[in-house]
Formats: structure tokens, sequence, C-alpha cells
């Protein structure tokens, strides 16, 4: 977790009784691939039924894997979600930044403000 003067990051992941409810529907689907979908439809329930065992383990890596980490959200200093800044390095924002300003997309003013808190974040 990252702490910084505009707010904090924070990762999460999905609760137990989430994965546990997309587990039990993935085997469904899977079920349905195997009895209903491969004998009528042959290829396209092949796929089906791969896609839905597919999904169905996404589910319980993303409830059990030890490795998975959630994604990451931003929280500002009232508590509320903030939009992520921009992937990249510090060089490739403020670039971006400048190519912003130099396209009169920004004012003078946002173009300071916005410099000031990439910086702030160093």
């Amino acid at each position: 977790m990252k702490h910084n003067r505009n707010g904090r990051r924070v990762t999460y992941r999905p609760g137990k009784t989430a994965g546990v409810f997309g587990i039990i529907w993935g085997g469904i689907f899977v079920l349905i691939g195997i009895f209903v979908a491969i004998p009528h439809f042959g290829p396209f329930g092949i796929l089906w039924t791969l896609m839905a065992l597919a999904i169905t383990a996404f589910n319980g890596y993303q409830a059990f894997g030890k490795g998975y980490q959630g994604p990451e959200i931003y929280i500002d200093e009232d508590g509320e979600p903030t939009q992520a800044p921009p992937a990249g390095d510090t060089q490739q924002r403020l670039e971006q930044l400048r190519t912003l300003y130099d396209q009169r997309l920004i004012t003078q003013e946002e173009y300071d403000e916005k410099r000031k808190q990439i910086l702030e974040e160093l």
C-alpha cells in the first residue's frame, strides 16, 4: 500500500463467497457444455465448454489463489475512490501533460497544478 499526499493506493481481492458463487455457476456451465452443447453443437460446444472451464478456473484463482493480487483502487482523503493516475513513469506523464498544454487542450493553470501533483508523487 502506498500513501501519498493525494490519497492512498490499495488493492483488493474478491471475497471467497463471490469466488465460490462463480465456481458453482461456472461448473454448471461446464456441465451444460459437456452434456448439451458438445453433443448438439460440436465445435461450438467444445469452445463453450473450454470457455466455461477457463472462467471457472479464473474465479477459483481470484478467490483462493495465493499469488493473486487484485486490481488497485485509489482512495482520496475523504475515503472516496478516485481515478488512478496514468500508467508510466514520471517523465512520460510530464511529457504527456506538456503535449496537452502545447495543443491548448488545458490552460496554464491546469498545467501548473497537474505538474505540481505529479512531482509531489516522487
